[in-house]
């Protein structure tokens, strides 16, 4: 074993020889294709490193866009909602006044056909009133009164009636 520890001066020069052959050969055929390689790989990743900057602020500037645009249509929705509701309003009062209107004149229209009514009765009831006054003053008399003379009659005291105050009390 003593062998093994021992140095000899022509192992040794090819140990070395060797060596710087094997470091040629990897420095000419390995080391220089793994380092382009190598070089290569970190060129792709700083590209892909800008390129994802790049993207990054690309989108940063979208979206600082499209919250810009969100903000406009946001309001550009409240001022449609405000016009739509004071519209609405609008139509509502219209509505109501159209409402009014048309019961106010139904209620018109109520009181005045009532009030014709009310004339067409105190006719009629004037009318009758006088035949009854005519009947009951024949029975009196006991006689038949003239057709021409009832008429005649009957006409002045409907005019006599006329001129009294409707109101006021006979009828």
């Amino acid at each position: 074993m003593d062998k093994l520890f021992a140095v000899d001066p022509g192992l040794m020069a090819w140990t070395v020889l060797t060596f710087l052959l094997l470091l040629a050969v990897l420095a000419r055929y390995g080391w220089r294709p793994l380092i382009s390689a190598l070089d290569a790989q970190e060129a792709r990743m700083k590209a892909d490193l800008e390129g994802a900057q790049e993207a990054r602020e690309g989108a940063e500037r979208i979206k600082a866009e499209l919250e810009g645009q969100l903000s406009k249509l946001d309001a550009k929705g409240r001022e449609l909602l405000a016009a739509a509701m004071k519209e609405g309003e609008a139509v509502s009062a219209r509505i109501k006044a159209d409402a009014e209107a048309q019961a106010r004149a139904s209620k018109d229209r109520a009181l005045a056909d009532l009030e014709d009514e009310k004339r067409r009765l105190i006719r009629e009831l004037r009318a009758e009133v006088a035949g009854l006054s005519v009947l009951a003053a024949e029975k009196l008399l006991r006689r038949s009164v003239d057709p021409g003379v009832e008429k005649t009659v009957l006409e002045s005291f409907l005019k006599d009636m006329e001129n009294q105050d409707p109101r006021g009390g006979s009828c």
